[in-house]
């Protein structure tokens, strides 16, 4: 007898349930079904950068299985703009992580920090960009970090480090050093963010002022950060200064800032 599958946890539901395509008034547009693990599985690797085994964990399934339903997903996102069906998320195998973990971005700190504390030790850690007490707006360029300790939803220490000479890609390592959980920052490229996605590192950027505001504000649910923001310069000799900064859109567009 086949053993029964084991329910997939999400920690967030899809806020939008069908999708249709415009430009077919004359036709009657094919269904697609989307599951609700496989929303969760493109959301966590495609929106929030997760790698796979950290999406894994996250969903408490195996590597094989993140990767089965998102070769799944993909494959019914590709119908749905080739050929313009029309796209349904519902039905599927899964229990939510809480009660109200799935809208709610301090229910998703607190999804976040159950996990973690499964594993014993240390809750979290959670390194910022710093400069002078305030979030450093060029990952790249980081010269310190401020790493704090986190432990029921408290912080119970923190210290600044220096990068001593790191940079670009070299910070995800140095960052899995200090066994990093969530970064916050301010601008920063697509090559460090697949480096901080690889070392399992979970990123929130676009968010600027005070280094330990941010880290209260994220502890609370209520941090404000941009998940698209990037970071583009035009150089080495790119410089900031009050019209000009790394953690909005508009910075410059000829070099990725890593």
């Amino acid at each position: 007898m086949a053993r029964p599958a084991k329910a997939r946890k999400i920690c967030r539901l899809p806020a939008f349930l069908e999708f249709e395509p415009r430009g077919q008034e004359n036709s009657t547009p094919s269904r697609l079904e989307l599951n609700v693990e496989e929303y969760e599985v493109i959301r966590l690797l495609d929106y929030e950068g997760y790698s796979q085994e950290s999406c894994a964990k996250q969903m408490e399934i195996s590597r094989s299985t993140v990767q089965a339903l998102y070769n799944e997903a993909r494959k019914k996102m590709a119908r749905f703009l080739v050929e313009g069906c029309r796209l349904q998320i519902s039905g599927g195998h899964y229990t939510l992580c809480s009660r109200s973990c799935s809208n709610l971005k301090a229910d998703k700190v607190h999804c976040m920090q159950r996990n973690w504390k499964k594993e014993g030790g240390t809750v979290m850690t959670i390194a910022v960009t710093y400069e002078d007490g305030q979030v450093f707006q060029h990952f790249g360029h980081t010269e310190q970090f401020k790493i704090y300790e986190v432990e029921e939803g408290q912080v119970v220490s923190s210290q600044v480090v220096d990068t001593n000479g790191s940079g670009h890609g070299a910070l995800a390592g140095f960052l899995a050093e200090y066994h990093v959980d969530v970064l916050i920052c301010g601008g920063i490229g697509g090559g460090a963010r697949n480096a901080l996605a690889e070392a399992g590192i979970k990123l929130y950027p676009g968010a600027m002022g005070d280094a330990d505001g941010q880290v209260a504000s994220f502890l609370a649910g209520s941090l404000q950060y941009n998940p698209d923001t990037v970071c583009n310069h035009h150089g080495e000799g790119h410089h900031h200064d009050e019209h000009h900064s790394c953690g909005e859109h508009h910075c410059g567009s000829h070099e990725s800032c890593h």
